[in-house]
């Protein structure tokens, strides 16, 4: 797909891009408190699931035809890191790394339920050994290193495996002189391990910044509902070019936390995507159908910025 042509496509639904939170969707931002009792497509084996924006009753086997787009109002729900993948990476292309990777509970943290108990959980839930998956595939016939996160793992926290494995693919993109894309999906650190957590902020921005500005490679951040905490406050917030789906909620600290730290009302809409647009924290805000040939295209065009006219990837 071409700039021009997708562009022709942004303006025919509805102009999601950049677009005003009404225009979006037909819909409205859900609280917390109702995004809670949300059905996920991923995980329910029901033949119909509702969407938790507008109410309709939507066919499952339809419904990830349409990558989890609803086809009344657009909204976007919920999706796994293997449903997030297998759209955007060529048949047959994808290569894992670090599968077998999983964290140690060195605190032997315990409140309602031990660490380890919710990694097993988790583990069991999702199929998955922790909140991420990473690897390499070719998007539309382009070599390209791939980190997706995945909320249904302990709300996508980023503990101490996510950190390794996405700096581990950070250095691969690096040595292999490949675009990076990674998809946020995350609650923040995790609390479970400590300092342990926050520590991986740093870890993978520096391996971004090896990337990015030692070998002037590119990194493509893809932000998902929800991108928050230390995600956002890290390399959510680091790649030369920031995507955000419809309506994503994006932010450091929560609404409720931000209001009570302030002692002030912040407006509806302040912590998605089209406030974040509008207010120039994102550059592009781009609906789940057209993130393929979305990202297809900005390689090109990195390629003919005065940076790398002797280089590329």
């Amino acid at each position: 797909m071409s700039v021009r042509n997708w562009f022709e496509d942004k303006r025919k639904i509805g102009g999601l891009i950049g677009a005003s939170l009404e225009k979006a969707t037909k819909g409205y931002v859900l609280s917390e408190r109702e995004r809670d009792g949300s059905v996920n497509i991923g995980t329910k084996k029901a033949l119909w699931t509702r969407c938790d924006n507008c109410g309709n009753m939507l066919h499952v086997k339809f419904l990830k035809q349409n990558r989890g787009i609803c086809e009344e109002c657009g909204h976007h729900l919920s999706m796994t890191s293997t449903e997030r993948t297998e759209p955007l990476i060529d048949s047959e292309t994808w290569i894992p790394m670090d599968e077998n990777m999983t964290a140690k509970d060195v605190l032997g943290f315990s409140d309602e339920d031990s660490h380890q108990d919710r990694i097993t959980g988790s583990q069991e839930k999702t199929g998955l050994t922790d909140a991420v998956q990473t690897g390499m595939g070719y998007l539309n016939g382009r070599p390209i290193a791939l980190g997706v996160m995945d909320f249904q793992f302990m709300g996508g926290s980023m503990g101490s495996v996510v950190g390794e494995k996405i700096t581990r693919l950070v250095e691969y993109a690096t040595n292999r002189s490949l675009p990076l894309v990674v998809v946020c999906a995350s609650g923040g650190a995790r609390m479970q391990e400590g300092t342990l957590s926050p520590m991986q902020m740093a870890k993978i921005s520096s391996a971004l910044q090896i990337h990015q500005i030692q070998n002037k490679l590119l990194y493509i951040s893809v932000l998902t509902y929800p991108t928050t905490g230390g995600v956002t406050a890290s390399f959510g917030m680091l790649g030369d070019t920031i995507i955000a789906e419809p309506k994503a909620y994006i932010a450091f600290a929560g609404k409720r936390v931000t209001e009570q730290t302030l002692r002030q009302r912040i407006p509806d809409g302040f912590q998605t995507a089209e406030s974040l647009f509008d207010h120039g924290l994102l550059d592009l805000i781009v609906p789940r159908n057209l993130l393929k040939g979305v990202l297809s295209e900005i390689p090109e065009l990195y390629n003919l910025a005065p940076c790398r006219k002797d280089q590329s990837l």
